[in-house]
């Protein structure tokens, strides 16, 4: 029986650009799907895998992150004085007694890589998630859990891909892999004539301890940034990489089509507002 996923990375520094303004004062992280940040959604995913240690790797306006998963007496106190047990027991349980978060500065904004290499010290010598909160994946059992287990029956390192139109694959990461789904080649961000795929890397990794060495000898690549995916190349000599299909819907929320996309799908799955949103879509599309 291989260790349990301890830990999970959530890398949160970016800055969220093609949200402006809505991202000026606000991590993009905190956009709200329903009544959830992304973040929450993907730090729920993650205990729901066993994971113990979360560990954010924050930059500059940031702190809302931080706020979110701290505890508010003030307003525990005020929601219970009230009589709202209901939203009392949703702020009150977002982080679980015996899960502890952990904040690392990224003093420079030198890509994935790079924020996967920051979480060094807190990961220690144990696999661990990478977590990409902009990538909301409604799946059952969640897209982590179904990684764990993948990880438990073949060990190695374990990433989700999807399949994209092949004019896409210069927004992605690409893989070819052999009959066992162990990754042979991953190349980021190719173009479609270069592409050896249309298996795309989406936001969550399972990933061996080695890969912080291959990261510490991981020079520039697109984008002038330190790219995880050149660390993973560098790995396939040395340990296996498996390509992993995941079940479930993916809602890529750092695009602006997406994420309301994600806002509608899971509006109409929520109890407490999918019948009347329902109706209101279809009143606005059949006016």
């Amino acid at each position: 029986m291989r260790n349990p996923i301890r830990a999970a990375v959530f890398p949160v520094a970016g800055r969220g650009t093609r949200f402006l303004p809505a991202t000026k004062a606000s991590p993009k992280e905190m956009l709200p799907i329903v009544d959830k940040p992304l973040i929450q959604y993907a730090v729920e995913e993650a205990i729901d895998a066993g994971v113990t240690k979360l560990i954010f790797i924050t930059g500059s306006s940031k702190r809302a992150i931080e706020d979110h998963f701290d505890t508010d007496p003030e307003l525990e106190r005020a929601l219970r004085e009230s009589g709202k047990d209901e939203l009392l027991e949703s702020i009150h349980g977002i982080v679980p007694d015996g899960v502890k978060c952990i904040y690392i500065r990224q003093g420079e904004p030198l890509g994935l890589g790079h924020a996967v290499l920051c979480a060094r010290p807190a990961v220690g010598n144990e696999s661990f998630f990478v977590h990409l909160a902009d990538d909301l994946i409604a799946g059952e059992p969640p897209c982590l859990t179904q990684m764990a287990s993948e990880y438990e029956d073949h060990g190695g390192s374990v990433i989700a891909v999807e399949n994209v139109p092949h004019e896409d694959t210069s927004s992605y990461g690409i893989v070819a892999m052999d009959e066992s789904s162990r990754i042979t080649q991953i190349v980021e961000k190719p173009a479609p004539e270069d592409a050896p795929s249309d298996s795309a890397v989406v936001g969550r990794y399972l990933l061996a301890p080695e890969i912080f060495d291959k990261l510490e000898t991981t020079g520039r690549g697109a984008g002038g940034e330190i790219q995880l995916t050149d660390a993973i190349a560098d790995l396939l000599d040395d340990s296996p990489v498996y390509a992993y299909s995941f079940g479930g819907t993916r809602y890529d929320c750092g695009s602006k089509l997406g994420y309301l996309k994600a806002t509608v799908a899971y509006g109409l799955a929520h109890p407490g507002t999918g019948e009347a949103l329902r109706a209101e879509l279809l009143k606005m599309l059949d006016p």
